[in-house]
């Protein structure tokens, strides 16, 4: 899930230009090469098939379930943080907001209710979630949020480039390409969540940003294997 880094950051509270920039500090640090990504410009140039695109539906409806419990249980897990639960919150919340918009991709896409029922999904292609689902178990909440938004701002990215070419290329409509453009708008105020929560967990020690970055990383690579496996024949 993509959000525009667009802190509010009170002037009275020192720590928040630091949680800030270390966002976006972060952000900077892991954004992939968009080398890596050989799917997306195909889609974005309209030469991916309709397939890929009803495939990428498919998938996405396993993604978007699974993050969604994800981060319900991570939501949990950071009770006693305020900032952090709310945070995690409102990401269930936008998961389940993002599953209703996903079904009009799926029907603009050509997928039935039999290829739903019966689609097996990729290995490659649920790492990512799977991994999701890793750190919500293992990871602390605090680093967990770090490494999220550092893979947000890929994820939206692609968003808006595949929003793009929808609409461009295969004639989509904005209720098909509203799962993409939910994810490609920004969202000042999950961001000013996610800057306080940072903020807190610095405040209180319980960031381990060596940890966070790692996580980071890991995610930025299962996401290229996302979009990579798609893209392959099965």
């Amino acid at each position: 899930m993509y959000r525009t880094w667009n802190p509010y950051i009170p002037q009275e509270d020192p720590m928040a230009p630091e949680a800030a920039e270390l966002l976006a500090g972060t952000t900077a640090q892991l954004a992939p090469d968009p080398r890596t990504n050989r799917l997306v410009p195909l889609i974005a140039g309209g030469v991916a098939s309709g397939e890929i695109l009803a495939a990428l539906a498919l998938e996405q409806r396993w993604v978007i379930a699974a993050d969604r419990r994800a981060f319900v249980h991570l939501a949990e897990r950071a009770a006693g943080s305020r900032t952090a639960a709310a945070f995690f919150t409102s990401l269930a919340e936008g998961e389940t907001l993002a599953g209703e918009h996903l079904a009009a991709f799926a029907a603009a896409s050509g997928v039935t209710g039999e290829q739903t029922r019966a689609y097996v999904p990729r290995p490659g292609c649920q790492a990512y979630p799977a991994y999701v689902s890793w750190l919500a178990l293992n990871a602390s909440p605090a680093d967990a949020i770090l490494a999220l938004t550092a893979n947000f701002s890929a994820w939206g990215g692609y968003c808006a480039r595949i929003a793009e070419g929808l609409r461009r290329h295969y004639g989509f409509s904005d209720e098909a390409c509203a799962f993409f453009d939910f994810f490609a708008q920004p969202s000042p105020a999950l961001d000013a969540q996610a800057t306080a929560a940072v903020e807190e967990a610095l405040e209180s020690g319980r960031l381990n940003t060596g940890l966070a970055r790692a996580y980071g990383s890991l995610l930025q690579s299962y996401e290229a294997m996302f979009w990579n496996s798609l893209g392959e024949t099965p």
